[in-house]
């Protein structure tokens, strides 16, 4: 099966060498940076193209000869990409995280006979995958929080943060208006707001704060309370609302000493340098999910955590590891016709197929990918 990559980064790379060493798959990556390319080099079997893929009849003819695409852009492309994609009548798994709803291109999905996997990393992905499982398990769903964060081992002043995945997605997730369900009503609140502080074993006290993680959770699950919440070191919310508020985030152009300036690119620039991880620096993801409901009569609360640390043996980071390694399984199964869903397939969709689940779980616990498990009557 031939298999094209879109997108080489962090999460990207990790997943091309990851299906590079499955030898059913012909495996082509394209990146706009020769940075990301090069460091591919050593994978003989992978083939790399250099290219813009924000350019639609690129995008057309380099998925024209594909079995499966694999889509691995920052979220400002992914939209229009996953677009395209379906256009061509491709079948695709993705982990762009882009600002638009993706089941708009359902109807255009089904039309072209298409499976459209979207949002399939650790969260979104994950966590819509065991949402999807325990609202087919449970007689009644009451409610749902997820709280996930990617953080450097080491903590360094003044941020005491390092972007594991596209930074340009970070700032996205500090502006982009949170919208959560409460008493069965979608409701929109600050990005970075209703701060709260959680103890994790191995890892201390974090902070966590509300983002738009739900999705397409809010739509597809009839749960009457659902809440996404990123997580990172204490104090750091704070410092991202002050630069907020203050204006350095803002997309509109001003004029310094009669320059043009957009503060977001001036922000970006300076931020970025500060937020690289270097390369073999350690990190980890932590994860805890949370869902409550009914079973024969009785209330139980779910709790599914997740602890995942840099491979020093791979060198792959924590968060290409449980987000590429998500889209990778999945990918696996779509490419061996393991299950099948016309149209745009969200990961809550594949959770209620509880044989999916189960293959899916067990391809991430064959990569050291571990959910511990913990249930509490609640009376």
């Amino acid at each position: 099966m031939r298999i094209i990559v879109l997108g080489a980064g962090l999460v990207g790379g990790a997943m091309v060498k990851d299906l590079a060493s499955d030898r059913d798959f012909e495996i082509t990556v394209v990146d706009a940076d020769q940075v990301n390319l090069d460091k591919l080099k050593d994978e003989s079997n992978v083939k790399r193209i250099k290219a813009d893929l924000s350019d639609h009849l690129t995008l057309t003819k380099l998925v024209s000869d594909s079995d499966l695409v694999i889509g691995s852009l920052p979220g400002f492309m992914g939209f229009s990409a996953l677009k395209t994609v379906i256009e061509c009548g491709k079948d695709i798994v993705d982990i762009s995280f882009f600002p638009e709803d993706a089941l708009e291109l359902d109807r255009l999905a089904k039309e072209k006979k298409v499976t459209a996997v979207v949002d399939c990393g650790v969260a979104p992905g994950c966590s819509n995958l065991i949402l999807g499982y325990m609202s087919s398990v449970l007689d009644e769903t009451e409610s749902f929080a997820c709280y996930v964060g990617g953080l450097p081992r080491v903590r360094s002043w003044p941020y005491e943060y390092k972007a594991p995945f596209s930074p340009a997605d970070v700032l996205e997730e500090y502006t982009r208006p949170s919208r959560l369900v409460e008493n069965g009503k979608i409701v929109t609140k600050s990005a970075l707001s209703e701060v709260e502080l959680l103890d994790f074993p191995e890892v201390g006290t974090l902070e966590a704060f509300n983002t738009d993680g739900l999705r397409s959770l809010m739509f597809t699950m009839k749960v009457p309370n659902m809440k996404e919440k990123t997580m990172r070191f204490p104090g750091h919310s704070e410092k991202m609302r002050m630069l907020r508020e203050t204006g350095f985030f803002n997309q509109e152009s001003i004029s310094v000493s009669g320059v043009k300036v957009r503060p977001l690119d001036l922000t970006s620039k300076l931020l970025f340098s500060k937020w690289k991880l270097n390369e073999g620096e350690e990190e980890f993801t932590v994860m805890r999910i949370m869902v409550e409901g009914k079973k024969e009569g009785k209330r139980k609360r779910y709790q599914f955590d997740l602890l995942d640390r840099y491979d020093p043996k791979t060198k792959v980071s924590s968060m290409a590891r449980t987000t590429g390694y998500t889209c990778t399984t999945v990918a696996r199964l779509l490419a061996r016709n393991k299950f099948s869903h016309i149209g745009i397939c969200p990961p809550e969709f594949l959770g209620m197929e509880h044989e999916i689940y189960r293959l899916i779980m067990e391809g991430l616990k064959e990569k050291n990918i571990y959910f511990k498990e913990k249930v509490e009557d609640l009376g």
